[in-house]
């Protein structure tokens, strides 16, 4: 301590006499560097683990199917300039029976070469050996199935691959970078129970499907600098003649769109909560040090006269908030790493990496403290500007008394029934210092609007789950054939066991383009007057598919700067490859996907290749669900099946648990950041007043009038605080749904009634505590020590 400057004296006499009050705004600071650290931290692994794990395994960047290509064709591929590599293979859906679960699970059957590894696409083995070429029975599984299962090794299972039932011998356990995020069809979020992805020797898959020298998929790698939509446009030339769909590259590929959507909203939660804590630190060292500054005019004062410079006393003040600064930032390091390491480990189990290790590299933190830093001086900034101006004459003068107007004509009863001096005396000081209670109210609100920025999300998947599954898509199951059938094949679905209903659908992949702007789709055609799947208005009501023009979700014909009543051009991508002008007769709703409808008969006669169906949407007795379940495992034309009532509960109970761990930090923050306002407030409000309601105490109220003094003014300001908090909550949700937005999915922004309470009451609660902690303060005055103040 003899080594210590007066001044350095003075801010460690100060810190500790105000440690609680700069703990407080410590924990909001660390609070705003933990969510930041969070979300840059997680994006950062998230990105750079996907980039390791892409260019280890040789990711495809271009992909392309085709209904039966000759494997001749492979040089003519590579030859395209731009392309480094080239892997063809044999992919097709399976069914899967696995002992003791009664519902059929859907698989992918992906061919490897018999020899070697595959050029691009290579698995990362996690354990036991790849299958050895020239046995069919043996297959290897990618790791999220095999976990569901308990599969080791050395297990089988049972798959209907071409009509006849295999069993399968698992040799190895796989991750592959194009199942990063596994999801079969149908599902919203992956099932790993019932999807997997089965990867097998080449020999054993041409002689199932007669694919001896051919070949149905091929992904290609480009080399730096090359023209994707050259080669794509290359591509598709080549497999035209072969039934060629069209190509697309890697942001169109399923899994790395999902991972994309996740680094979307991850960017968001980055872009919107941080600010909030740094605001209300500034707000809060703001206040502080103003308040602190009042109450030590006379010190100041003394300083002046004594020969400290401007810039020591400035340096003085701006240490003090460095130190408080210093405090949140290390606070909010060390709960950012090990939060994000906890994060890190439930992205290891929902996307399917081999590691994924949260970023702690230095730079994170270094802006994390200089924003800090920053948020906190700007605060400060004016209050210590006003220590400066202060001329010593006239800081060693105590402050004028306040100036206050007589409230409600100086009768107590201004606002219709009977309101005491002492409630009289609070609120003429609230509007005695408009900008401070502004301020303050301010500050409480914040809490409120991100508590319903988070708890809004249990609303909003609610109605998702209401529109999706319940108005729109209204099937117990979804049958998918494993080739385009006759109109004959809905008879056969409605003779499977149990089913009450069934409604046949066509889906066609296409490329629909309205000048520069195209986008690849699957359109869905549907009968006019369809009754369980059923298509969506911006109303959410139903419509009848017209029998003429194409239907378009909302962020479609946005994307592609379409109008009702425009014509957008219609590309198919099946062999045809049939192109034609069709008005776009309508906008539709849709959370999920870029939807594209249209009337069955209109697709058939578009396509040219007369009535054909894809699949049907049956509704099912549960009581037959068992034998329906049976006669699909035996149906060889089906190809995959999607359960919707499971897709459904998976669905919410993995969008629970992700948002149910959101909403447990927030609420944690909302309350730091409420009892940071509520109590500095308190306190700051103390200190000022201390001898005015030690006074009163003299003049014989008792404890609990001159407390409330103070708690009318708190309770106002809080009361004030929650139409605001819900103001500005709608459009912080409103920010976050904006953000989460992407082609797979968007988020309804929808704010129930009773989040709003929720919020209110727990920040209420909160405040309240903060309010009462300050209250003992007050019963403890010493009232000789507070009244020995010079006049």
């Amino acid at each position: 301590m003899n080594g210590l400057s007066m001044l350095d004296r003075k801010l460690l006499r100060d810190l500790g006499r105000l440690w609680a009050q700069a703990l407080a705004v410590a924990l909001v600071m660390a609070c705003g560097v933990m969510t930041l650290i969070l979300a840059l931290g997680a994006t950062r692994a998230l990105d750079e683990t996907r980039t390791a794990f892409y260019d280890r395994t040789r990711f495809g960047d271009i992909f392309a199917s085709a209904t039966r290509a000759p494997n001749s064709l492979k040089p003519s591929i590579l030859a395209i300039d731009g392309v480094s590599a080239v892997s063809t293979r044999i992919v097709n859906p399976v069914l899967i029976d696995i002992a003791g679960m009664p519902e059929p699970a859907t698989g992918m059957l992906i061919s490897i070469p018999d020899h070697g590894e595959p050029a691009v696409n290579r698995l990362y083995l996690r354990s036991g050996r790849l299958p050895e070429p020239g046995r069919s029975d043996e297959a290897a599984v990618i790791e999220a199935f095999a976990d569901a299962h308990g599969f080791r090794p050395g297990d089988s299972f049972e798959v209907l691959i071409n009509g006849r039932k295999r069993t399968l011998t698992i040799t190895g356990i796989t991750l592959s970078p194009e199942h990063v995020y596994a999801i079969g069809p149908g599902d919203m979020v992956p099932d790993q129970r019932r999807y997997g992805v089965i990867h097998m020797r080449r020999g054993a898959l041409e002689g199932a499907y007669d694919m001896a020298g051919a070949f149905n998929q091929v992904s290609l790698t480009l080399s730096r600098n090359a023209d994707a939509r050259h080669v794509m446009a290359r591509l598709d030339a080549i497999l035209k003649s072969h039934g060629g769909t069209g190509s697309y590259d890697r942001t169109d590929h399923p899994s790395d769109a999902f991972l994309d959507a996740e680094l979307v909203q991850l960017r968001a939660m980055a872009q919107v909560i941080p600010p909030i804590f740094l605001f209300i630190s500034a707000f809060l060292v703001n206040m502080i040090l103003t308040r602190l500054i009042a109450l030590e005019r006379e010190q100041i004062g003394l300083l002046k006269a004594v020969g400290y410079s401007n810039a020591a006393i400035a340096w003085h003040y701006a240490k003090m908030t460095l130190v408080i600064s210093l405090a949140g930032v290390i606070i909010g390091a060390v709960a950012g790493t090990r939060l994000g390491r906890g994060m890190a480990s439930l992205y290891g189990e929902f996307f399917s990496f081999p590691f994924l290790v949260f970023s702690r590299e230095p730079d994170l933190y270094v802006i994390s403290a200089l924003v800090t830093f920053l948020a906190a001086l700007a605060g400060a900034a004016r209050a210590i500007s006003g220590a400066v101006r202060l001329p010593p004459a006239v800081a060693m003068r105590p402050p004028a008394p306040t100036g206050y107007r007589s409230l409600f004509g100086g009768r107590g009863g201004g606002f219709g029934f009977p309101v005491s001096q002492l409630t009289v005396m609070a609120l003429r000081h609230l509007v005695r210092w408009p900008m401070r209670t502004a301020l303050t109210t301010l500050g409480t609100a914040l809490p409120v609007a991100l508590l319903i920025t988070s708890l809004f999300a249990f609303d909003s998947i609610d109605q998702m789950i209401e529109t999706v599954w319940f108005r729109a898509d209204r099937q117990d199951a979804t049958l998918t054939f494993a080739s385009e059938r006759s109109q004959d094949a809905i008879r056969a679905v409605a003779g499977l066991p149990g089913v009450i209903a069934a409604e046949p659908f066509r889906a066609a992949a296409a490329t629909l383009r309205n000048g520069h702007r195209s986008r690849r789709v699957q359109i869905i055609a549907n009968d006019p007057q369809t009754d369980i799947g059923r298509v969506l208005d911006l109303d959410f009501a139903p419509v009848a598919l017209p029998p003429e023009g194409i239907l378009l979700s909302e962020r479609l014909a946005s994307h592609l700067d379409l109008q009702t009543g425009d014509l957008v051009e219609v590309e198919l991508s099946n062999g045809t490859r049939r192109k034609a002008l069709v008005p776009l007769v309508g906008v539709t709703n849709s959370y999920v996907g870029l939807n594209a409808n249209m009337s069955r008969p209109a697709l058939d006669r578009l396509a040219g290749e007369g009535v054909r169906i894809s699949g049907a949407r049956i509704m099912v007795d549960e009581a037959q669900l068992d034998a329906l379940y049976a006669a699909v495992k035996q149906t060889p034309a089906i190809a995959s099946v999607a359960l919707q009532g499971v897709s459904r509960e998976k669905f919410r109970a993995t969008i629970e648990e992700n948002i149910g761990i959101s909403v447990t930090i927030y609420v944690s923050l909302a309350l730091i950041i409420t009892i940071g306002v509520i109590y500095n407030s308190a306190r700051i409000q103390l200190s000022e007043r201390a001898r005015e309601l030690a006074s009163l105490r003299v003049f014989g109220f008792t404890n609990r009038e001159v407390s409330g003094v103070l708690m009318t003014e708190l309770g106002v300001m809080v009361v004030l605080a929650q139409p605001l908090g819900w103001l500005i909550g709608r459009g912080f949700s409103e920010l976050v749904a904006k953000g989460f937005e992407s082609d797979l999915f968007r988020i309804p922004l929808v704010i129930n009634a009773h989040t709003y309470a929720l919020s209110s009451l727990v920040v209420l609660g909160a405040a309240l505590v903060s309010a009462l902690i300050v209250r003992r303060r007050i019963d403890h005055l010493d009232l000789i020590r507070v009244l020995k103040t010079r006049d």
